[in-house]
């Protein structure tokens, strides 16, 4: 097999959650020039997508959605490929004392039961087949939680790399490959929404919010976040035959950010 055909998708299809924007639309794309036939799902469908026919629209933090994602995939003949991508935070600044009951149900649905339940859905016809790949995307947060404005979101991407550990454990060996990327601060739409809530929230100028983040981080050594088409070539790699031999692995991408300990 020459270097060329272990990095092809060719003939695979594969279904990234979150697709539309940010690091989720960036590795869609990644997965398409690698020769994958890629299904995207999101909440809606941005104006002028290219490829409608390939487009689900559902919010997988619900049953619901995740329900009508998973018919449609498996109309089409299931997934080879599952990229859980999906996620983010809402929960306002103010520390622990302000997030309600359902501000923390709402995270946990977002970040970690919509890939439970999508996996429940789809890695049986994975198993049956004994070939298929999985990648959670995480977050450096299960390891630094930042207590000021994301805290549930922290508790819930922990769960899911703790879950997807244990999972990689239970289908490894009937050749289903789960793996976990924990990227730190990507440069993204939704960080930028993040920069503006910390912003409104503490009364500070943008420029000191995004400052008071790095400061929350303990400075990120590489002096910039990641960007997104470097977060979608890890997961372009990880789904491919070169890397056949990784399985309940975690790779972190945060520049430096997690000190060694």
């Amino acid at each position: 097999m020459s270097t060329t055909d272990r990095d092809r998708l060719d003939g695979r299809r594969a279904l990234v959650t979150g697709g539309s924007k940010g690091a989720g639309k960036a590795i869609a794309a990644r997965l398409r020039e690698l020769g994958a036939d890629v299904y995207v799902t999101a909440r809606s469908m941005p104006e002028g997508y290219e490829f409608p026919d390939r487009f689900i629209a559902a919010d997988t933090s619900t049953s619901e959605g995740t329900d009508l994602v998973a018919r449609r995939m498996t109309d089409s003949g299931g997934v080879g490929i599952l990229v859980h991508n999906v996620g983010g935070s809402s929960t306002p600044p103010g520390g622990f004392a302000v997030v309600t009951d359902q501000q923390w149900l709402t995270e946990v649905n977002l970040n970690f039961l919509g890939a439970v339940r999508l996996d429940r859905a789809l890695l049986p016809a994975m198993v049956g087949s004994g070939s298929g790949v999985v990648v959670h995307v995480t977050s450096i947060q299960h390891e630094m939680p930042l207590y000021e404005a994301t805290l549930p979101y922290a508790a819930a991407k922990a769960a899911l790399r703790t879950y997807s550990k244990g999972l990689a454990n239970e289908v490894g060996p009937r050749g289903v490959r789960v793996n976990a990327v924990s990227p730190g601060g990507i440069q993204t739409e939704g960080y930028e929404g993040f920069v503006d809530r910390v912003a409104d929230g503490k009364g500070l100028t943008r420029d000191e919010a995004k400052q008071d983040i790095l400061d929350w981080l303990g400075g990120v050594p590489l002096g910039q976040f990641a960007r997104t088409d470097e977060i979608a070539d890890l997961v372009g790699f990880l789904v491919s035959d070169r890397a056949s031999a990784i399985m309940g692995a975690e790779y972190v991408i945060d520049g430096g950010t997690v000190p060694t300990t």
